[in-house]
């Protein structure tokens, strides 16, 4: 049996500052193609990697390291993979090339310039992500595949070449994967309902925003039916074919319309409008946002009425209603979405945890609003979902869709 272990390198991870995301990731999807995963070892940056590779190396097949490849002195990963797999550090020209058009001349020739040193013989995995390539190598039949530490650089590299590139040394058939985009579905419950479809292989990847949600198997049939299943299970929009993002759904939307948008935020403080902008060239769409988390910004800057506020509270249908009727005025936007709930982390108005409502405003529409009602994970959880909500349901909305209706189907949220 082929045997793997990993190692997780990062001080913050053994002081308990942040959780490790990597083991399970690795582990799930190591075991679902056979390999052993003997060991999972989180160390700090201080160079005790060095006697931890010695150790794996005798036992294990494949080794795979995330972490310690930045340009900081205690950043020894790849020194330390040089050494225990009898080589020694070259400075890859191809990669210094990239990382000096990524930081520029100074800083590529600075500390940043060992980023560039790679073992020799080795051979260099990209990273579209970041400025620290990662690098995969053999020694006396062990492999070791060093990736970067944070997860937005590290799991699409892992996906993009050490699996498949594990898969070749296995000599295992590599099984056509299709990729989907999962919304406002917890992990869990989006495992549990693939689970009833036999003869495929699931596997998801959790992140912010969205779950990647990735099926293979020998029957395409399978998975076209499983999928149109699970759509009209989950609801509108909830489940959705390739990796894209709430967001970019609604950049197509906006973009497709000419249109010109504006945000009315509570709850999520501004996070809403911080994704709208996260968007190179979101200026010509995204007018702007009020984060009206006040009851006095909601009432004197958007023109929500006091008799509102004083019948139905800050949380309801009619609030979130005036709120994007205001700030669409107030900007002079096509469409504008409202967010205003209860994120926690006590119950707000008698309403509980999780309750968040969205209007919607157009000028060629009638306004709408809906309310849901999350499950609660964390006050972060919920902004996040009241978010990805926000841009979903404003690209229906856009589109002429009957969000109201929409919202009615989504269930387990």
């Amino acid at each position: 049996m082929t045997k793997c272990s990993l190692v997780v390198i990062g001080t913050e991870l053994t002081r308990g500052i942040i959780a490790d995301r990597h083991g399970q990731l690795v582990s799930k999807e190591m075991t679902h193609i056979g390999v052993h995963m003997s060991e999972i070892v989180a160390i700090p940056d201080d160079g005790t990697i060095t006697p931890v590779l010695r150790a794996l190396k005798k036992n294990n097949d494949i080794i795979i390291v995330t972490g310690g490849l930045g340009p900081t002195q205690d950043d020894m990963t790849r020194k330390c993979i040089a050494e225990v797999f009898s080589t020694t550090l070259v400075r890859d020209e191809k990669c210094f090339e990239t990382l000096r058009k990524r930081v520029g001349e100074n800083k590529a020739l600075g500390a940043n310039e060992k980023q560039a040193y790679i073992p020799k013989g080795f051979t260099v995995m990209e990273n579209p992500n970041g400025t620290a390539p990662g690098f995969y190598g053999s020694d006396c039949g062990t492999y070791v595949f060093a990736l970067p530490g944070p997860p937005r650089e590290m799991e699409p590299m892992f996906y993009s070449s050490v699996l498949p590139k594990v898969k070749d040394l296995l000599d295992i058939e590599d099984v056509e994967r299709y990729e989907y985009s999962s919304f406002i579905t917890a992990e869990a419950r989006l495992e549990e309902l693939t689970e009833r479809y036999e003869g495929i292989d699931w596997a998801t990847r959790f992140q912010d925003y969205k779950i990647s949600l990735y099926a293979s198997s020998s029957d395409k049939t399978k998975i076209d039916l499983a999928f149109k299943a699970l759509s009209a299970e989950l609801g509108p929009y909830r489940l959705v074919e390739g990796n894209t993002s709430a967001l970019d759904i609604l950049i197509e939307r906006v973009k497709e319309k000419g249109a010109l948008i504006a945000a009315a935020e509570s709850c999520t403080g501004g996070l809403l409008s911080s994704l709208l902008t996260s968007k190179p060239g979101a200026s010509d769409f995204f007018l702007g946002s009020v984060v009206s988390y006040n009851p006095s910004v909601k009432m004197d800057v958007l023109g929500v009425s006091r008799e509102t506020v004083e019948r139905y509270g800050v949380v309801s249908d009619e609030c979130a209603l005036q709120m994007a009727d205001g700030v669409r005025e107030v900007c002079g936007a096509d469409y504008s979405v409202s967010v205003t709930g209860v994120a926690g982390p006590g119950e707000s108005e008698g309403k509980k945890v999780g309750t968040v409502s969205f209007g919607f405003s157009s000028k060629e529409r009638e306004s709408v609003s809906f309310t849901l009602h999350f499950s609660s994970w964390g006050r972060e959880s919920i902004r996040r979902k009241a978010a990805v909500v926000a841009m979903l349901a404003l690209s229906a909305y856009i589109n002429g869709e009957d969000v109201v209706s929409i919202s009615r189907e989504w269930t387990n949220i």
